[in-house]
Parts: structure tokens; C-alpha cells; sequence
């Protein structure tokens, strides 16, 4: 079992009706190493947009993302398949620091016609952190105060995403013997279901499969073996 720590930077959305697109992905893979987590390897890709394909000055500023950046990259669709490809066939807990990364992903897929059954066992750090400290529900922290209070020191640039989900999987070591994981998917998120949130600040088979076969990695006529619960 792999440990998938993710982030995403979206446009920054200013106004009423204006809409956020995920225009980066960074991601750490954590593994169990002689029975302690270890990061083994790391994915960051830009984000092609396809609503506003212009990034604004707002948005360049808050992440350091230019215009170049997005316009070399691929588009949502291409980009989820070769994170598919970089996460591999093993079973994995996808880990993200609070529920709008794991929103706005649901909601870009969806809209885009690409596969969300391989968006499982989601974890939502942040909370798994407050649970742990016994914090109130208002007191739901930053990524940098958390790290703070940990005493993990923040390295590279916030609100980019590669830097940010080395960070968060800090923390996810730091805690690992003290929180509990679960296995859940998509049609499980009722709030996912119905809510469609823009922001800029389960189990059946295998959850690769799906995406395995989008990437071409395997034939779609190959079925995987049921997975036990």
C-alpha cells in the first residue's frame, strides 16, 4: 500500500462567477520502508486550461504559474493519466491537506468526461491532524501553522503544488503511528455528490484499473481480480 500526498493549484478566482481550473499537480508517493514511511519518489506536472486559457496577473501572483508554464502543458485529461501511470498498479490512500483539492478534482473530471472511480481511500489530512491534537472543528489549521506546530520546517515556495504536497506528506510521517486510514470512493463523499466548490486559499477493484486502461497501460477487456474489502 502506497501513500499518494497531493496538492493542486488553481486559478485565482476573484469574481462572482468566475471559475477555478486546476493549472498544476504535484504529488509524493510515500512508501513503508523496513516499517517506517519513507518518500520515494515525487510528480509534478502544469495544467493546460480550456475555459480561460489566459492566466491572470492574480493568478501568477499568487502561485509564480506564467502563461508559458500552462501553455507547454497537457490538458487535465493528459495530465490525470500520466499521474495514473506515475502512481502505478498498487493500491494507494490518496492524501491531500483539506477537502477543496479533493472537490475540485471530482468536479474538473467529471466535467471533462474523465474516470473518478480511481479517486479513492481519500484522506483528508488536516482533519486526520485536528482529530489527533483534539482541536474544535473552527480551528481546522493552515498548512504552515501545522507544520509549526509539528516543528517540521516548510521548504520551497507556498501555493506550489509539488512543494506543498512535500510538506503535507511531512506532516503525514510525522503522524503516521497516530492516525488511522480509510478506504472509501467517490459515491461515499455525499457533499462530493452535490457541491461544487471553486477556492484557490470503496473499494472495488484495484483503483488503478480504470485509469490503466484510459492510459493504454493495460487493454479495457482486461479485468483485474476482485480486490477483498
Amino acid at each position: 500500500m502506497s501513500y499518494i500526498v497531493y496538492d493542486l493549484e488553481m486559478t485565482v478566482r476573484r469574481k462572482k462567477g468566475q471559475i477555478a481550473e486546476i493549472i498544476e499537480i504535484g504529488a509524493v508517493k510515500v512508501d513503508i520502508i523496513e516499517g517506517l514511511p519513507q518518500v520515494v519518489d515525487t510528480f509534478q506536472s502544469f495544467v493546460k486550461p480550456v475555459i480561460v486559457t489566459q492566466l491572470t496577473s492574480d493568478t501568477t501572483t499568487f502561485t509564480g504559474i506564467t502563461q508559458d508554464d500552462v501553455n507547454g502543458a497537457g490538458t487535465l485529461a493528459q495530465i490525470v493519466r500520466d499521474f495514473a501511470a506515475w502512481m502505478g498498479p498498487d493500491e494507494y490512500y490518496l492524501c491531500a491537506w483539506g477537502p477543496d483539492d479533493q472537490r475540485q478534482l471530482v468536479q474538473e473530471c467529471r466535467q471533462h468526461g474523465i474516470p473518478t472511480d480511481w479517486i479513492v481511500n481519500h484522506n483528508n489530512l488536516q482533519k486526520m491532524l485536528s482529530k489527533t491534537f483534539k482541536l474544535e472543528k473552527h480551528q481546522q489549521m493552515g498548512l504552515k501553522p501545522a507544520l509549526e506546530m509539528l516543528e517540521i520546517p516548510f521548504s520551497g515556495s507556498h501555493h506550489r503544488a509539488l512543494d506543498d504536497a512535500i510538506n503535507t506528506a511531512q506532516i503525514l510521517v510525522k503522524l503516521f503511528d497516530r492516525v488511522q486510514f480509510r478506504r472509501n470512493k467517490v459515491s461515499d463523499e455525499s457533499k462530493i455528490e452535490t457541491e461544487i466548490v471553486y477556492k484557490t486559499d470503496h473499494f472495488e477493484n484495484l483503483p488503478f484499473a480504470s485509469l490503466a486502461g484510459l492510459a493504454g497501460l493495460i487493454p479495457n477487456d482486461k479485468k483485474l481480480p476482485q480486490q477483498e474489502d
